[in-house]
């Protein structure tokens, strides 16, 4: 605060002693101190309100910024309750697929619903299938793909 060296307090004791005296300097010197520790006081506590009052500033600062940020959002998004993707695709596929009865063409500026509409056209028609012959009765009895084995043959010499 104050640059006041050794040499600087002991020209101001010297002063002090011969302007007051002797028998008063004691109790001079103690006002001087308790009033120093006031000053020392009311300064600290000056300054912890100020760093209380930055301290508010700062975090009002962040509170509306939080708020700010908040509704930014809370108005992009609405409300989130609302929100039904099932049911937004199922609109826009249905908006894709449908014709507006009022046009002859589809509108050539919207291209999903040009190519939704010219999808079944572009499909061919399916071939018609020969007649496929009729099965074999012993075919039908067995599997596809089974393996005919033929029962062991008896030897005539082994009795049964």
């Amino acid at each position: 605060m104050f640059d006041i060296g050794w040499g600087e307090l002991v020209v101001i004791g010297v002063i002090a002693l011969i302007v007051i005296g002797p028998k008063e300097l004691p109790a001079v010197l103690r006002t001087v101190g308790r009033t120093m520790n006031k000053v020392r006081r009311m300064a600290g506590e000056f300054q912890g309100q100020f760093q209380e009052a930055l301290r508010e500033a700062e975090l009002h600062d962040l509170k509306k910024q939080a708020d700010d940020i908040a509704s930014t959002v809370s108005g992009s998004v609405g409300d989130l309750s609302s929100i039904n993707p099932m049911a937004e695709t199922q609109k826009e596929i249905e908006n894709a697929f449908t014709i507006d009865p009022g046009k002859s063409e589809p509108d050539k500026s919207e291209p999903a619903a040009a190519e939704a509409t010219a999808l079944p056209e572009a499909l061919p028609a399916p071939e018609p299938q020969a007649a496929l012959p009729a099965p074999d009765a012993h075919a039908a009895a067995e599997p596809a793909g089974a393996v005919h084995e033929e029962p062991p043959q008896k030897s005539a010499g082994s009795a049964a």
